[in-house]
């Protein structure tokens, strides 16, 4: 199997959203990993729509369909929402009120943990701080 990574909303919104600064970046990062097994979930998938969702009726309906493929590709991985994955994210957060991390974080961190995932597509620093490798920084190292 190919390697897994994460990924975040940031990542998907940046794909779907022409006009993201880095919409170029996630598209040129998604070709070079292939092949690889990509890892995401639900609250991801809702923080996208959220964000797609005021952007009139094309983006929504672009949104619609790019995870109709999600669903279908057999190199992604969508973990559900369920009550345990809630319990897990809460639990992160409760252990991390120093930090910023959305509820939705803490719950892409804990999948991370359970698949041995160490990268993550985004741009958010919150997984640095975890010890996780963004595949989307601001600034190339």
């Amino acid at each position: 199997m190919a390697e897994s990574v994460f990924a975040d909303a940031l990542y998907y919104i940046a794909l779907l959203v022409p006009r993201d600064r880095k919409h170029e970046k996630a598209l040129a990062i998604g070709e070079r990993l292939l092949p690889v097994h990509m890892v995401t979930c639900e609250p991801v998938l809702t923080e996208t729509f959220a964000h797609v969702s005021g952007l009139g009726p094309f983006a929504r309906s672009q949104a619609v369909s790019f995870v109709e493929e999600l669903r279908s590709d057999p190199s992604v991985t969508i973990v559900e929402q369920t009550h345990e994955l809630f319990e897990a994210g809460l639990e992160l957060f409760r252990r991390r009120l120093d930090k910023g991390y959305s509820l939705t974080d803490c719950m892409s961190m804990w999948i991370c943990q359970q698949f041995g995932i160490t990268r993550v597509l985004t741009g958010d620093q919150h997984f640095v701080q975890e010890g996780f490798t963004i595949l989307l920084p601001d600034r190339e190292r």
